[in-house]
């Protein structure tokens, strides 16, 4: 693999982009979302099947506007929701997996590490930052150099912060898209959207009783 090229290169540019992610249901975390280009176009989807309990479930699968099948996310077991995987495409028996991704185990340091299990320009990322405030950076773990951004929308119209549930992630040139998008569902189904104070930090529940 080369350059920002991990999951589909329809989804690299030579300039960032901004997308707006929306969540499909208000009331779960891990449901469904609808992810739009700065014109408006679907790009992404991923669709909920599993109500209220979707969040327990072991597979995310993201898929293009038209339905094909990018990458599926399968948490790790056993793993306490700590480590997920990312396969290409449709995940098969057998298939091995090209990313994996792992919170922290230290109690008060709210941060992500992405390992990429093959011949990459990059192998391995930190997402730092509070998703549950939908604040995240993404970083090359060497360099430092960000990839991708997760940020609270702002209606242009009225100026108005717009609620969780619709936020935008900003990828910078080069980096994969698909991929950027992919870590976006690890983070949902990590997190949530659910915080307690911990000290200066912002913890899920969850975390308290690792």
């Amino acid at each position: 693999m080369k350059g920002g090229l991990l999951v589909d290169d329809e989804f690299i540019h030579g300039e960032e982009k901004n997308m707006t992610v929306r969540k499909t249901s208000l009331f779960f975390s891990g449901d469904g979302f609808t992810v739009y280009d700065s014109k408006g176009s679907l790009v992404f989807r991923v669709d909920s099947y599993g109500g209220p309990n979707n969040r327990d479930t072991d597979e995310v699968v993201l898929m293009d506007a038209h339905g094909r099948c990018l990458l599926t996310l399968r948490r790790k077991r056993p793993s306490l929701r700590r480590r997920w995987e990312g396969y290409l495409g449709e995940r098969t028996d057998g298939q091995k997996p090209i990313f994996g991704v792992r919170r922290s185990s230290i109690i008060g340091r709210n941060s992500v590490t992405v390992e990429v299990y093959a011949e990459y320009e990059c192998s391995e990322y930190l997402i730092e930052g509070n998703f549950g405030q939908r604040s995240c950076t993404v970083v090359e773990a060497e360099t430092r150099r960000k990839v991708a951004e997760i940020r609270r929308k702002v209606d242009a119209s009225t100026n108005v912060m717009l609620g969780k549930d619709v936020f935008s992630l900003n990828v910078k040139a080069g980096f994969d898209g698909a991929f950027a998008m992919g870590l976006v569902l690890v983070l949902d189904q990590i997190y949530g959207d659910d915080y307690v104070e911990l000290g200066e930090e912002q913890v899920h529940p969850s975390a308290l009783d690792l």
